[in-house]
């Protein structure tokens, strides 16, 4: 079974073709388009590449195109990408302006494109639906709730790998296969010792996560992905009321604000360098004192969210660093687990910074794991795919 696991940006294009074949997995070919401004071309140009690569004989070699959709409110899961999450995406578009219209659209094309290929839509908040009720919950009003504002939280594929390969990694296979299956099973009680997971994404937009045998406990963001940890453009979290008080104190609008808070905020907004972590730490280096602030705000928020979720876990197995800044950065991940012997996790200085691609960091006295993984959310999106068509039809596999 040959899937297509398309990525889609306003402008930008990138893709990955797998096979999947008497049980094994298979990265075919990748590929990305940038600066489009005509998408059906786009996707033209993207299966002529397959094609004359010898990756599909034919545009009928492909058996599914599975999407990584951010947002569909109470619409989640892994799902055919039909006319009903067209709407949901569009619907709401206002809490993932950036990607929502974007996928809609391009489900649209693909549909149209390719009207014979079954299309598959992997919610980024489908990690998450298994979290109890008190921690989707928001203190709003009840009419709030029933609006629709709750906790969803986001980067559900990242986490989701992580979940599956640091229980591969941490000699658990069978919290692997569960959490492999978990969008087609859901959660298993699993016999003797949990396994408790905190997974930190750290890239452009960032995200911690708690993990309990496989299953995720909850997300550092929320209703949206403006939540949580200050974003490269975007925030994180915020009280309330500087909402009403800025526009009393700046007279600004609605809509003025909320573009500052998503376009001109996070990392930018705190260091007056840029949105881009190696700048900002090299600004830092040479003294500005705004580059270092956000460096310190950074890490806060993602200690805070680490000590969260190890206290809800009642412990922590691993700690696992992902997404380009995560992976990339030995003295971030130093920073981030200073001082934290008491709790078990110590960090060995030369293997965090001789680290590459996967690897244990911790030193040999540590209870805790630190574990770089590096991110693979289109496999995921790809297994979900394979999964749900497999389902729809055995012979398939």
């Amino acid at each position: 079974m040959n899937i297509l696991v398309a990525n889609l940006g306003s402008t930008s294009f990138k893709y990955r073709l797998y096979r999947f074949e008497g049980g094994s997995e298979t990265l075919v070919a990748r590929g990305s388009l940038e600066r489009i401004t005509d998408y059906d071309a786009a996707v033209d140009r993207c299966v002529e590449t397959l094609l004359a690569g010898g990756h599909l004989t034919t545009a009928a070699d492909l058996h599914g195109i599975g999407f990584k959709a951010v947002h569909g409110g109470e619409l989640t899961g892994c799902v055919a990408a039909d006319t009903a999450v067209e709407a949901a995406l569009r619907a709401n578009a206002d809490l993932a302006p950036a990607h929502n219209p974007v996928y809609a659209e391009g489900i649209r094309r693909f549909r149209r494109k390719f009207p014979g290929v079954p299309l598959v839509a992997v919610f980024e908040t489908a990690f998450y639906q298994w979290v109890s009720d008190y921690t989707r919950r928001y203190a709003v009003p009840a009419a709030w709730h029933e609006a629709g504002v709750r906790r969803f939280g986001f980067h559900g594929a990242s986490h989701k790998y992580v979940a599956e390969r640091s229980a591969a990694l941490l000699g658990r296979p069978d919290i692997a296969a569960i959490t492999r299956h978990l969008y087609q099973s859901g959660p298993q009680v699993v016999p003797g010792a949990p396994l408790r997971v905190i997974s930190c994404h750290l890239g452009g937009s960032s995200s911690v996560t708690g993990i309990s045998d496989g299953v995720a406990i909850g997300n550092s963001m929320g209703l949206s992905a403006q939540s949580g940890l200050p974003q490269n453009n975007r925030v994180g979290d915020l009280d309330a009321s500087a909402i009403p008080f800025i526009r009393r104190r700046l007279n600004l609008t609605l809509d003025e604000i909320e573009r500052q808070l998503s376009q001109e905020s996070g990392l930018l907004g705190l260091s007056g360098v840029g949105n881009d972590l190696r700048e900002i730490r090299a600004a830092a280096l040479a003294g500005d004192r705004r580059a270092e602030l956000t460096i310190d705000v950074l890490i806060h928020q993602i200690r805070h969210w680490i000590g969260a979720f190890w206290f809800e876990l009642g412990g922590c197995e691993a700690l696992v660093f992902t997404g380009g800044i995560g992976e990339n950065n030995p003295w971030l991940r130093e920073m981030v687990c200073a001082g934290l012997w008491e709790m078990g996790l110590i960090m060995d200085p030369d293997r965090n910074a001789a680290q590459h691609l996967e690897e244990d960091l911790s030193s040999d006295e540590s209870r805790t794991r630190i574990l770089v993984i590096p991110a693979n959310e289109e496999l995921v999106v790809a297994r979900e795919t394979h999964h749900h068509l497999a389902a729809l039809s055995p012979a398939a596999r």
